[in-house]
């Protein structure tokens, strides 16, 4: 099952489960506990620390929730703040080493976000940690498939909106190509 963030981020074969870490979470465990999937891929934007650029496209399997002042030594959390997501026991694992962090916040201070990087957390996008946690929880698999629309700085909002809908229709293209790839595939076999 294919889900997307929502509001102006929604795909035709996606379901939207809301924006943010609480509304994606709430929405996610009400599809988990009344139609669970067995298999969920999140899509959406992401914004980039500095390795990638806009309209990469990257696959991972690692949410973070760090929280700026963290890295600032300005805060803690005795929580797990960095997961991965649940594998099926035969599943080739489709993680990378780069990690979405997810907040409630954009980040905007592009120095700032450069200590993220040297945990190898590359991209920030506003769902992904709650879908993982959601998933965790139910044993669902999970993939997320981001597309860059900007860089976490000071113009972060200006550019999100300039690169949106180009963002948006790479990204469907990626997955249906990737689709016809793995038909292909499934049915050489």
């Amino acid at each position: 099952m294919f889900v997307c963030a929502g509001n102006n981020e929604t795909f035709p074969f996606a379901t939207p489960i809301g924006v943010g870490l609480i509304e994606s979470a709430m929405n996610l465990t009400r599809m988990a506990l009344f139609d669970k999937p067995e298999f969920l891929i999140f899509i959406g934007s992401a914004g980039s620390y500095g390795k990638y650029k806009p309209f990469d496209i990257v696959e991972t399997s690692v949410a973070a929730n760090i929280e700026l002042s963290f890295l600032e030594n300005r805060a803690y959390t005795p929580l797990d703040n960095v997961i991965e997501a649940y594998q099926l026991e035969n599943e080739v694992s489709r993680e990378t080493k780069d990690v979405v962090n997810c907040s409630n916040y954009i980040s905007t201070d592009f120095e700032l976000v450069q200590k993220m990087r040297k945990f190898h957390i590359e991209l920030e996008n506003m769902e992904f940690f709650s879908v993982l946690k959601i998933s965790q929880e139910f044993t669902i698999p999970v993939l997320g498939i981001f597309v860059v629309t900007n860089y976490c700085n000071e113009s972060a909002h200006e550019d999100f909106l300039k690169n949106h809908e180009e963002a948006k229709m790479r990204l469907m293209q990626y997955v249906i190509n990737k689709y016809k790839e793995l038909q292909s595939e499934k049915n050489d076999t």
